[in-house]
């Protein structure tokens, strides 16, 4: 998780541009567009050390179930999460959810100062074509007295700028949706909550490859589980 955290927090490799350009007449500058793509997708690096999580609360609960008679629902919104969880489990993963709340939280977020929508194309999120100008300098003369049979005429050189094409950009993005972020942390806080409260109730009663891990998974992603 160190490392997928360490990855999301270089902005380069999650930024993408195209740039094009038209000069603005035929005996313009031609110029050779630009372009970089994006490199790191946050939904993958997320993907994968959901993966990792995965497993090893899969592990984890594998051995608690087995060691442990004192279990209990883990339950959200009237929804069982997992069943009978054992009280080992449960206390491994509140520390974990600590550590996968810090993750979520700091995870890189879309400039809310930019449009996006999400460009297929280009596997990341785009912002709407901008246009720029570019200009150039061009001399003029101005001419301050005009020549006389005894004196030259008087000429200032100044410079004017000229429009000579235009830049279109796109900048593209790996990071997530402000929205999104606060959706998984809010899903964090209920499932700890959820934890918390079935450990208290597992410590009051009396105990085959375990699925928790990808109970969790689903549930952290906003998607629905289907028991393999």
């Amino acid at each position: 998780m160190f490392d997928a955290y360490q990855t999301l927090q270089k902005p380069a490799p999650l930024s993408g541009i195209s740039r094009s350009y038209r000069p603005k007449d035929e005996e313009g500058d031609q110029l050779p567009s630009e372009s970089t793509r994006v490199q790191v997708q946050g939904e993958q690096v997320v993907a994968e050390v959901f993966s990792a999580i995965t497993k090893l609360l899969n592990i984890t609960a594998t051995k608690d179930y087995a060691n442990c008679e004192a279990r209990a629902d883990i339950v959200v919104d009237g929804q069982v999460i997992v069943p009978q969880a054992p009280t080992t489990f449960l206390l491994f993963l509140e520390k974990k959810l600590v550590d996968i709340h810090t993750f979520i939280q700091k995870l890189p977020t879309l400039d809310p100062a930019e449009e996006w929508h999400k460009d297929i194309s280009q596997d990341a999120w785009a912002t709407t074509p901008t246009q720029t100008t570019r200009t150039k300098k061009v001399p003029r003369n101005h001419v301050k007295a005009e020549a006389t049979d005894k004196h030259p005429a008087q000429v200032e050189v100044f410079y004017e700028d000229i429009i000579v094409g235009y830049w279109t950009t796109i900048k593209y993005s790996g990071a997530f949706p402000a929205t999104e972020v606060n959706q998984m942390l809010a899903r964090v806080e209920k499932l700890r909550e959820a934890v918390k409260f079935a450990r208290e109730e597992a410590n009051t009663m009396q105990v085959t490859q375990q699925d928790a891990g990808d109970r969790i998974a689903a549930y952290l992603a906003g998607t629905s589980y289907t028991q393999g």
